[in-house]
């Protein structure tokens, strides 16, 4: 019990705070009229979190990620990424509801929500350092159901997300407030992408 509550409060608070992964998941959520259009961007999100957990967990990354020209090249990888994904966010415009998934096909989804994932340097980071090094503690079955509730907490935060777009994206009444919403994401976004290259160097 003590790993899985564990597990589920260390999850907690490393996936709380704004990133670009959480980020484009409201987006989604909130930009389509049902949910299930955004599924494919939850799912990937989930899926890509749970490989990390899962590599973090048995130690594999920490051994490539000793490696300091590695760390450097996924640094600068995700810089690159985070000022294009800023472009994107910025200039999507919102579509009808009838036809809000057009703005996001299921392909486009699954790219964005795995490279959000997977070239985030930080969050790579943190799954590694943080859970990687806290599973130590634990062995054998302890160690399984610490892994286990970090990945559960992943997959129903990324449901709750995308759920609470869709809420705020049914409250309005014309496209303006999801195009705002879309420029601060941009914004923060490249906030983001200038703090990645300032801890570089």
């Amino acid at each position: 019990m003590q790993a899985i509550i564990h597990g589920t409060l260390l999850a907690f608070g490393l996936i709380l705070p704004l990133g670009v992964q959480n980020i484009f998941i409201f987006n989604q959520g909130a930009a389509h009229k049902k949910l299930i259009h955004a599924s494919p961007a939850i799912i990937t999100a989930g899926i890509c979190d749970s490989i990390l957990i899962l590599l973090a967990v048995q130690g594999v990354s920490v051994v490539v990620l000793n490696f300091e020209w590695l760390r450097s090249l996924l640094f600068i990888i995700g810089f690159f990424f985070l000022i294009y994904m800023g472009f994107v966010m910025w200039r999507s415009a919102p579509e009808e509801k009838g036809d809000s998934q057009k703005q996001f096909s299921a392909r486009r989804q699954i790219a964005f929500a795995a490279s959000v994932s997977l070239l985030n340097p930080h969050a790579i980071m943190d799954t590694i350092g943080v859970i990687g090094t806290s599973s130590l503690a634990y062995s054998g079955q302890d160690k399984w159901l610490f892994t286990m509730a970090c990945i559960f907490v992943s997959w129903a935060w990324f449901f709750s997300l995308a759920l609470l777009g869709r809420g705020i994206g049914q409250l309005r009444n014309n496209k303006v407030l999801l195009k705002r919403m879309n420029q601060v994401s941009a914004i923060i976004i490249w906030m983001m992408a200038a703090y990645l290259i300032l801890n570089l160097f």
